[in-house]
């Protein structure tokens, strides 16, 4: 049995809950920057809390971090209450701390007044802060927290929840502002997601193979000495045939496709592949369980 010291073990478990807040508090502080030197400056109110205040900015002056305390805190509460789980001390900080940095920068000049590097570079930033925050294991809390509140009275999938409410912020904006700026709403919001995706998976990407082949043993020995890739059978039966069909499946880096298909081929040109992306592969030979 392997035996862990205790103190060892505190020592870890408090490291990575440091390391968790300060995720947390990199990431809100670089949202809190790219809405006000990027979104705000601009009318870019690309979904979220962040979106609102940016409205009521421009229609009835309120101070945006003023409006995303008076908007964050009170979801933070109704989360908690409604959804009968605790969403953590990190979440709770992150609802703090983000309006409080976006208080501080607002005299900041903006880093440019075209709408369009607005929203592809300020959609950017604020992915990245997004992914950071949830490397932390937390999030920034707002209208996630109220998606998920309608998720759960509503029996709407939460994806079209949160798709409901930022798509509302970003009409109210066409409305309040002018159809391009909820145009350039749209484009922030499409690359945030894609940036949270990069951030979240990085830029590796890997192979998923499935090979049907009536010489599995040759090429399972193939994969497994000259690309040093495991490979795993699974079974199958054909649809037509009705017989037993062995699958191989192998998962391997982008670049090394090319010579499995070669070796595939070169044993059995019948032989049927299929290829998907692996977005994120943990374990030996890829990325390490931690």
């Amino acid at each position: 049995m392997k035996k862990v010291k205790y103190g060892t073990t505190l020592y870890v478990g408090w490291g990575k809950t440091v390391i968790d807040y300060l995720f947390v508090l990199l990431g809100s502080a670089i949202i809190a920057v790219a809405f006000s030197v990027f979104l705000l400056p601009n009318n870019i109110a690309s979904g979220g809390v962040s979106g609102i205040s940016t409205i009521l900015k421009s229609t009835l002056g309120f101070k945006p971090a003023i409006v995303q305390w008076a908007f964050n805190i009170p979801l933070f509460i109704a989360g908690v209450v409604l959804l009968g789980r605790q969403f953590g001390i990190k979440t709770l900080a992150g609802t703090i701390f983000l309006p409080f940095v976006v208080l501080l920068t607002e005299d900041l000049s903006p880093a440019t007044d075209n709408p369009l590097l607005a929203s592809i570079f300020g959609g950017l930033c604020i992915g990245l802060g997004l992914g950071i925050v949830f490397r932390g294991k937390a999030s920034t809390g707002g209208t996630d927290l109220a998606a998920q509140i309608v998720h759960k009275y509503s029996g709407l999938s939460l994806g079209i929840c949160v798709a409901f409410i930022d798509g509302l912020i970003v009409l109210t904006a066409a409305i309040v502002f002018d159809l391009e700026s909820g145009m350039y709403a749209l484009i922030a919001l499409f690359v945030t997601s894609k940036t949270i995706d990069l951030v979240q998976i990085g830029l590796a990407r890997s192979k998923m193979t499935l090979i049907i082949t009536s010489e599995e043993e040759l090429v399972t020995n193939a994969i497994v000495h000259e690309l040093d890739r495991g490979v795993t059978k699974l079974s199958g039966v054909g649809g037509y045939t009705n017989e037993n069909r062995p699958v191989l499946m192998c998962v391997l880096d982008q670049s090394e496709f090319i010579t499995l298909r070669d070796i595939v081929q070169s044993i059995d040109r019948n032989a049927f592949i299929t290829v998907v992306d692996a977005t994120e592969v943990l374990g030996e030979g890829f990325t390490n369980l931690t």
